[in-house]
């Protein structure tokens, strides 16, 4: 299934409503950091391995589009 995803700073929470997810993230957007944190949350929201969640667009932007694989 493919979301857009928002990625806000320090916010604390996560909100999934349809095919759109806000999720706040701590690292900061430096070396990758925070795309790990962002795969690693919507994994856990998900129940699903990191490896099923891919970032198809928006490495370097606070507007993403990613997959999640179903299993």
């Amino acid at each position: 299934m493919i979301y857009e995803v928002e990625v806000k700073f320090n916010e604390g929470n996560m909100i999934v409503e349809g095919n759109k997810i806000t999720v706040s993230l701590n690292s900061k957007p430096e070396r990758g950091e925070a795309n790990k944190e962002l795969i690693k949350k919507i994994a856990k929201f998900f129940k699903t391995s990191t490896s099923n969640i891919k970032i198809i667009k928006g490495l370097k932007s606070k507007h993403k589009i990613i997959e999640v694989l179903e299993t």
